[in-house]
């Protein structure tokens, strides 16, 4: 019987709450970012980027956070079947900050927590032997009942032929060994860690750790003879981080040095942040290890991996995609604050992007200043027809992926609130309507703050009527505020829609659009979608697809927008554009509300009537793409 999956990672889970403000002391922290965390869980999700199947056995509390875990798991691609809802018991948090390169306090949050009551009977055989590897850390050996847990995974893998890994993760105040206040501290001697480390040392067939954590497995601060006790019990392949010098690794005897281990090359870089760079390193050992490369290389994995995350803030966060490891190690350092560097940054938001939005059907029904036009139209109307348009995409959808909608915050607000948690694309327009220059609504503030209170899963857009004829002057505003939002986007891990209309603007041939794009690429703007009109010629697709591909390879894709046209105008324009694979779909408003919102808002049709007519018109406009794609 064929594996699933590759490795299956056992322990800690949490909520990492890392301070957004970097230099200051924990007390002093304003905000938080949240994140996934705990060592077993970061590695899950790390060899997931790498191209891994992994999965994670542990526990989580039954309500927000840990949904928040298992939810965010799944968007990383890690397998959670193993991951058991404690009814009894809350998520651990863990609260962290980054005062220096050299200072990076944090306090576990872990009185009874879910993860540490993970016991035997989460432990189940078949799915154990689904994997080709298991893989435990330290702190889970520390209690009876989650080490009887551990065991009985370990036992279960050795007995099938698996590998099996320990990162040794020693967290002393973990151990009982240190207050509540010292989660910063990474060493403290206690023979009885070290006999209850020792105890398990022999089920392992590849053991990872700093010198400090191979001090506590081997029981003594010199480091040769640490990784030499160890040895003494267990035939595995012993790593030893190094830090800035890198790992080592060795298959046999100990060498009288570290320097005469197997060794990849380390990477020159800005220390920012330690925390989860253990895990990051161990994620790309673990792609190396388990795809049969030698050492020296599957430590250059580990090295870039703990690279990144050293580099970065968060932990999860910062760990690279396959795509962007491979990009590092042809390319190499460019600059030393690897979170600074404009072009891996870009590789790397664009290949960990979560969601499969491969088809995209929108009803767009962010229209402001159309509606507002509408006899008999007030704000209290208006967003109470945006409710109904909501209720007509979800019956469209029915819950199916690839359907998704667009929907203002001004005059759209419970529509935009109710949209939440149902599974749809949900992007979110900023700019004022019809302006140009291009001005933005009032909610987004005079420093684009306003994007800070978003939901992360609102893609910004924003459309601009930008053409290359335009007056210097026009161009350097449209250009200055659509790269300050890009950035603004960015800086609040939103995803970025840009929508150009040309042909409102002055004449357009084939190489128009392409023509605008190439600029706003020229500028340092990524947008991960684009949306642009419906353009039936041909060649103005080729040289827009071009001008898209050469610059980012990575884009989301393309939807075609609908300008109001007819339905029979739409769907000879979706044969078109669905002969490019970058256009993904549509995103289309008045075409299927116009005639409904106009009767609707004088009183001539009844709520239950206006959302039949749109529902049928969206599933018509779906069914046309589908066509035109050959999905019918």
């Amino acid at each position: 019987m064929g594996k699933t999956l590759d490795v299956i990672t056992i322990g800690r889970s949490s909520v990492d709450l890392y301070g957004a403000q970097i230099g200051g002391r924990l007390e002093d922290m304003a905000s938080f970012n949240k994140y996934i965390g705990g060592s077993p869980t970061n590695i899950a999700a790390g060899t997931a980027r790498l191209g891994l199947k992994s999965a994670l056995i542990t526990r989580v509390g039954d309500e927000h956070m840990g949904r928040f875990i298992t939810e965010e798991l799944r968007k990383e691609g890690v397998d959670t079947r193993g991951v058991v809802t404690d009814p009894e018991r809350l998520t651990a948090l863990v609260l962290l900050g980054i005062r220096d390169q050299e200072q990076f306090p944090l306090i576990f949050y872990r009185d009874n927590c879910a993860d540490m009551a993970l016991c035997e009977d989460d432990i189940d055989e078949g799915f154990i032997t689904q994997a080709r590897a298991v893989v435990a850390t330290g702190t889970h050996l520390s209690h009876p009942r989650t080490e009887a847990a551990v065991l009985k995974a370990l036992n279960i893998a050795r007995g099938n032929g698996m590998q099996t890994a320990l990162d040794i993760d020693y967290r002393p105040n973990l151990w009982g060994l240190s207050g509540h206040g010292d989660g910063e501290n990474r060493f403290i001697a206690s023979d009885a860690v070290t006999a209850k480390l020792q105890s398990t040392l022999h089920l392992f067939d590849l053991i990872v750790g700093t010198e400090e954590e191979f001090h506590i497995a081997g029981g003594t601060t010199d480091t040769i003879q640490a990784l030499r006790n160890v040895r003494k019990v267990s035939g595995a392949t012993l790593v030893c981080k190094r830090g800035p010098m890198g790992a080592v690794a060795f298959t046999g005897e100990i060498a009288d040095t570290l320097d005469e281990g197997q060794s990849g090359p380390g990477f020159p870089i800005e220390v920012f942040n330690v925390l989860g760079a253990g895990d990051g390193f161990m994620s790309g050992l673990l792609k190396g290890w388990l795809t049969d490369r030698d050492w020296p290389t599957a430590l250059t994995y580990a090295n870039a991996c703990g690279a990144f995350a050293v580099s970065r803030h968060g932990c999860t966060p910062a760990y690279p995609s396959w795509a962007e490891l491979e990009f590092f190690l042809q390319r190499g350092v460019k600059e030393k604050a690897l979170r600074k560097d404009a072009e891996l940054e870009q590789v790397h938001w664009a290949t960990n992007r979560k969601g499969d939005w491969s088809t995209m059907r929108v009803f767009a029904f962010d229209h402001r200043m159309q509606m507002e036009e509408l006899d008999g139209a007030t704000p209290e109307k208006i967003g109470a027809f945006k409710e109904l348009c909501l209720q007509a995409c979800k019956q469209v959808a029915d819950g199916r992926p690839g359907y998704g909608l667009l929907v203002d915050s001004r005059l759209g607000r419970d529509a935009l609130y109710k949209a939440a948690g149902t599974g749809l694309w949900i992007g979110r327009p900023v700019e004022w309507p019809g302006s140009r220059p291009l001005t933005l609504e009032p909610e987004i503030g005079p420093d684009f703050g306003g994007l800070n209170e978003w939901p992360l899963d609102h893609v910004v857009k924003v459309l601009c009527f930008y053409h290359p004829d335009d007056t210097p002057e026009m161009r350097a505003d449209h250009e200055a505020t659509v790269t300050r939002l890009f950035h603004a986007a960015r800086r609040n891990r939103l995803e970025f829609l840009l929508e150009v209309i040309p042909s409102k603007a002055g004449p357009v041939d084939d190489d128009t659009t392409a023509n605008v794009i190439r600029r706003f690429y020229e500028l340092g703007v990524y947008p991960d979608w684009w949306k642009l009109e419906p353009m039936t010629s041909d060649a103005a697709w080729q040289k827009t697809v071009q001008a898209i591909e050469e610059n980012d390879p990575n884009t989301r894709g393309i939807v075609v927008l609908g300008l109001g046209a007819g339905e029979a105008a739409l769907q000879e324009s979706f044969k078109v554009a669905a002969r490019f694979p970058l256009v993904k779909g549509f995103a289309v408003g008045r075409t299927i509300f116009a005639d409904a919102a106009q009767a609707w808002m004088t009183g001539a049709m009844s709520d239950a009537d206006a959302v039949a007519q749109m529902t049928e018109n969206f599933a018509r406009l779906c069914g046309h793409w589908d066509a035109a794609r050959g999905e019918d």
